[in-house]
């Protein structure tokens, strides 16, 4: 019998998206980017091309470049996604009510 390779469903690849930018920190910040609400936009098209809108919690950001790049290596490295292309925007301008309420907490925000 055959070992057939399933392709996985688009929706079990975004939720792998997700889980990938759990993993990027912004160096100063004790809370990854996605929990941060850094991220504003991830769109997987049919052909598995990942384009993703972020943004940073001040646009003179230090760490702007590492953690664009690390955002990019990390869903790179997902095995389905085809390419990564990472916008980075500033409208609209990102303000702690974007967070989610575990990253309040852990910032004493609540």
């Amino acid at each position: 019998m055959e070992e057939e390779k399933k392709i996985p469903e688009k929706l079990q690849v975004e939720e792998k998206v997700i889980e990938m930018l759990k993993t990027v920190y912004d160096p100063e910040i004790p809370v990854n980017v996605y929990d941060l609400g850094l991220i504003y936009k991830i769109d997987l098209a049919d052909d598995y091309a990942l384009s993703v809108d972020m943004t940073l919690t001040a646009p003179n950001c230090p760490a702007a470049d590492f953690i664009v790049e690390d955002v990019r290596q990390k869903l790179e490295s997902i095995e389905q996604v085809r390419s990564v292309e990472v916008n980075l925007v500033f409208e609209p301008e990102w303000d702690k009510d974007m967070m989610t309420e575990e990253a309040k907490m852990e910032l004493g925000f609540l």
